[in-house]
């Protein structure tokens, strides 16, 4: 990394830090490198919600890189989240509502337990959460979301806000004339300004900067696999969680910053685009100006998960090849072995995410090209001829299911541990309406949030799942391997003995050989094999 880029990227010189722990009996308040917190206790968890983590990415810092944060005088109450980045919110599993969005909106929250940390030799093992929503929704603040049950295991949890649509991810030829730094990927970029700041700052809630775990879902877990092909990050984390975040893409078509190619439009040209539509003409100073003038209704529009579609023309969809934060997909970058080199855990839902297009069962299996009576007998066995289902199989194999296995297999061959998993358990309540554990469904489980999700239909068997999956996760965040008291074994995955760690509906999570290995084979040999 050049040093001028170091500099854009981080938050500004290293502070030495205001104060530590504070004396026993007020652990909730603490300095850190920009001033000092005043948290609160619930029981046996302190928590500091809305720390501004960068400079408010308005004005001038809209399409820019994280900016320092100005310090403050006094005590700051941090006993609220921030506001949510800018977004369209919709009610989704894969999103959930938090609080009001605004475009001031990078802060994170971090909860920790209140015993270990009254010492302060403490240092305890972090994880830090990234949440999904495509690119264009989501936050920090839902209640699915809260750290309490990690800190009560001794772990402390962090989690923050990365800015979003077109805030986060834009180009436009006037920003790359205003040479201000890298481009594109602002709301990637606040993703690394949250890790630096954990690596300056978490000692001070009794982290230990050097045993870091990055965790994130969907978008959140596209993100994770970015954090661990970009060189930017190095040194920033220990290990990596990837919950339904695929692993040959980062959830889409990468868009490259300038170059147009057939069919792929530049972010350049995409946000020329944009700009007209909202009457911006011209690609200088002052087209730059206008843009950032835009009051932030206009430059989100209607934008948000389900009109992703309609915006193509307007929007890049997520993250932009630039080749400084997003320097390949993963699949190209662990393909050539060039990966942050950490033990993950890796894996997807029964019922995942998938987009299917087809509208005959002929249209649906041409891709597998001579393959596709195989691939009828894999997904259809029953000749049912459901397009619907069947297409959903397809598309969740093609987009989460064998990518997953694919970066998996590509760490296990270079010499780190992989631990590849399957999270089919649904919920009691909704076994007589669900066929499989749906995208996002799991988050309740490994957080053991339950009743932010259920409510008052939790039941013991439910509870029970939450508490073996959590406790696993807890595992490997702590050492880096899932095993521990209690819980079922789970060896490192290897492409020989094909080994998935099944999250199943009654039996508990159960090691087994892949029973959809025939069908992810035939994925691999006809759609993601090199010619």
């Amino acid at each position: 990394m050049t040093p001028s880029l170091k500099k854009l990227i981080t938050l500004g010189l290293l502070m030495a830090p205001l104060g530590a722990f504070a004396q026993p009996g007020a652990l909730t308040e603490v300095g850190i490198d920009s001033g000092r917190l005043k948290g609160s206790q619930s029981g046996d968890v302190i928590s500091f919600k809305g720390i501004p983590f960068a400079a408010p990415p308005v004005g001038e810092n809209r399409w820019r890189a994280p900016q320092r944060v100005k310090p403050w005088r006094g005590v700051r109450e941090a006993t609220a989240y921030g506001a949510d980045c800018m977004q369209k919110p919709m009610a989704s599993d894969a999103a959930p509502l938090g609080v009001e969005p605004s475009e001031d909106c990078l802060y994170l929250n971090v909860w920790r337990p209140a015993q270990e940390t009254a010492n302060r030799k403490a240092t305890l093992p972090v994880v830090v959460w990234i949440y999904g929503g495509g690119y264009v929704n989501g936050g920090a603040s839902p209640s699915v979301y809260d750290g309490s049950a990690f800190a009560r295991d001794g772990v402390v949890f962090v989690s923050f806000n990365y800015r979003l649509g077109r805030f986060g991810f834009f180009g436009h030829p006037a920003l790359t004339a205003a040479k201000e730094g890298p481009l594109g990927n602002y709301g990637y970029m606040d993703q690394i300004a949250a890790l630096q700041w954990v690596k300056r700052n978490i000692r001070q809630f009794g982290g230990d900067p050097n045993n870091v775990t990055v965790m994130g879902e969907s978008a959140g877990g596209g993100s994770v696999l970015n954090i661990t092909t970009t060189p930017l990050t190095r040194g920033l984390f220990d290990r990596a969680i990837v919950m339904s975040g695929g692993g040959r893409s980062l959830m889409g078509e990468l868009h490259e910053i300038s170059r147009d190619l057939p069919g792929n439009p530049s972010a350049e040209t995409i946000g020329k685009n944009f700009a007209r539509s909202v009457g911006v003409e011209g690609t200088g100073s002052e087209a730059l100006k206008a843009l950032r003038e835009l009051p932030a209704n206009r430059v989100l529009g209607d934008l948000n998960m389900m009109t992703m579609g309609s915006n193509a023309s307007t929007y890049v969809g997520g993250p932009v090849l630039d080749g400084r934060v997003v320097v390949g997909t993963p699949e190209q970058v662990y393909s050539a072995g060039q990966e942050n080199k950490v033990p993950m855990l890796i894996g997807s839902t029964s019922a995942d995410l998938g987009f299917n297009t087809a509208k005959t069962m002929e249209e649906l299996f041409a891709p597998f090209g001579r393959e596709a009576e195989r691939a009828r007998q894999l997904y259809d066995p029953e000749n049912t001829g459901d397009v619907q289902a069947v297409g959903a199989a397809v598309a969740m194999d093609r987009m989460m299911t064998e990518p997953a296995r694919f970066v998996a297999s590509k760490i296990s061959q270079h010499d780190r541990q992989a631990f590849l998993y399957r999270f089919s358990y649904v919920a009691d309540s909704l076994r007589s309406e669900t066929k499989g554990a749906q995208h996002a469904s799991e988050i309740p489980y490994f957080f053991k949030t339950l009743e932010a999700r259920y409510g008052d239909k939790v039941t013991d068997k439910d509870q029970d799942m939450a508490s073996d999956a959590h406790a696993i996760f807890v595992n490997f965040i702590k050492t880096g391997n899932p095993n521990g008291t209690n819980v079922a074994r789970w060896l490192p995955f290897n492409r020989e003995g094909n080994l998935v760690m099944d999250f199943a509906a009654d039996e508990g999570p159960v090691l087994k050989e892949d029973p959809w290995k025939e069908r992810l084979d035939l994925i691999e040999k006809t759609q993601h094999a090199k010619p």
